[in-house]
């Protein structure tokens, strides 16, 4: 994504989309925002231009990233249950300690369903698997419980 000012008037922002759509947006001064989309066949030919209010922009907004939203979030369930990606670093103290080591169910509720290493996926993974840094655990469990695995996970 890149931004121009616009002298007087605010900021344009353009960006290309993976399948090389162009979109930009005009933050105006006022608070105000110009949406625009482009065509496929011409990206200099505007396609859809529409002007939203700053609480118009603000749904949208909250609409394309709901203030609930976190991109470990993969989803939830009306019962309650997330499924989240929990990230170990390097400097976690349970870099190189074995999973069963974190006690993560008896302490949080949550299950380790998966942990994802470069590019291997290890499925239900037991106890005795060894934690590295840079290791990717989705777990599954409540609101509660996914926040707390966190907290455990990042203890350095």
């Amino acid at each position: 994504m890149s931004g121009t000012p616009l002298p007087g008037i605010g900021i344009r922002y353009d960006l290309s989309t993976r399948e090389q759509r162009r979109l930009s947006v005009v933050a105006h001064r006022d608070g105000s925002r110009t949406l625009s989309a482009y065509r496929e066949d011409d990206p200099d030919a505007c396609a859809l231009s529409m002007r939203l209010t700053a609480g118009e922009a603000a749904a949208v907004i909250d609409a394309l990233m709901p203030a609930h939203h976190s991109p470990n979030l993969l989803s939830t369930t009306e019962l309650g249950l997330v499924a989240e990606r929990i990230e170990l670093s390097a400097t976690s103290y349970w870099n190189g300690r074995l999973l069963g080591e974190t006690r993560m169910r008896t302490e949080t509720g949550v299950s380790i369903v998966a942990v994802l290493r470069r590019a291997e996926a290890i499925p239900s993974p037991g106890p005795d698997l060894r934690l590295a840094g840079g290791d990717t655990l989705i777990v599954i469990g409540t609101r509660e419980g996914a926040d707390a695995a966190a907290a455990i996970l990042g203890r350095e």
